[in-house]
């Protein structure tokens, strides 16, 4: 193909295709040429013969998985924290960005915004560790806190009840200031003269909120939900890994942290592929399924 087909292929924009090059090859390179490792899931995996010298095995490690005693346990448990941490903390940078947009000074402003960003710079592990000083039952602050209100020593980590309200709880506290930047830019793209127009026909703020505000920010919130909702099965593995203990394992468990225990603890190798794939499968099930609900009500989507 000559110089002039090139052009003609590349429809004229030959400086734009340069410029997207390098992130269309570091997606290749580390998105796509590893997907060739999937086959691990429908083979015995032999390391003197690498990922495609084992034996064909098909849907065996899939059918093991779904008979295994933990597949239910494990398909509640990470779709309960996904749920949960969807339910509750995805409307939470919504209200958040929405209150900031609302305070007059800019001062003021810009400290409340650097304040509620801060958390989303602490590590995991650092963020992990506070938990565990804080909740502590005999030496934390809310520890002693409930003792003194009657409540006794209550093992938020330790306790089966307590762990998914304290893990999206938490998880809001880090990352609602940082969810928040995209829709405090989609506000700032409103035009000051509805504000103007909202103050003249006597419009409160809670009316400037329903009727401007939101309404800016619907296509953002549409979009973003259906990305939230294509992770529907893949919790965080670090924090709640972290967060385990011996008395929360019975909710704690998901199929995040399974995989890593079958898989670098176990050396179930074919296994740990086959269940990785599986939870990518679900994911994208729900993201296209979301997607077509969003396109069908909406006009919304992402394609």
């Amino acid at each position: 193909m000559n110089q002039a087909k090139w052009r003609k292929w590349l429809g004229g924009d030959v400086q734009l295709w340069l410029m997207v090059f390098p992130a269309l090859a570091v997606i290749l390179i580390f998105n796509y040429v590893p997907m060739y490792g999937a086959q691990l899931a429908f083979r015995d995996f032999d390391f003197s013969k690498g990922l495609t010298g084992g034996e064909w095995r098909g849907l065996y490690y899939f059918q093991q998985f779904i008979d295994s005693y933990l597949f239910t346990d494990l398909i509640r448990n990470t779709f309960l924290i996904s749920l949960s941490t969807i339910l509750i903390g995805f409307p939470a940078p919504i209200v958040l960005a929405l209150i900031l947009n609302q305070i007059q000074s800019h001062r003021w402003k810009k400290l409340m915004q650097t304040t509620v960003y801060m958390p989303h710079f602490i590590s995991v592990i650092v963020l992990v560790g506070m938990l565990h000083v804080l909740l502590s039952p005999g030496t934390g602050i809310v520890g002693h806190l409930l003792k003194s209100i009657g409540l006794g020593h209550i093992h938020l980590l330790g306790s089966t009840s307590t762990f998914i309200p304290t893990y999206v709880l938490s998880d809001i506290w880090q990352h609602a200031g940082w969810s928040s930047i995209i829709y405090l830019a989609a506000l700032s793209g409103v035009d000051p003269q509805l504000y103007d127009s909202a103050r003249i026909d006597g419009a409160n703020r809670w009316q400037t909120v329903r009727y401007i505000d939101f309404p800016t920010l619907l296509p953002t919130i549409i979009i973003l939900f259906i990305l939230s909702m294509g992770n529907i099965l893949s919790t965080g593995f670090e924090k709640i890994f972290l967060m385990q203990n011996s008395l929360n394992l019975p909710v704690s468990e998901v199929i995040a942290t399974y995989v890593y225990k079958i898989g670098i603890v176990s050396n179930q190798f074919s296994l740990a592929a086959a269940i990785g794939l599986f939870n990518t499968v679900i994911n994208f099930v729900f993201l296209v399924t979301m997607n077509q609900i969003s396109r069908r009500t909406s006009d919304t989507s992402l394609f």
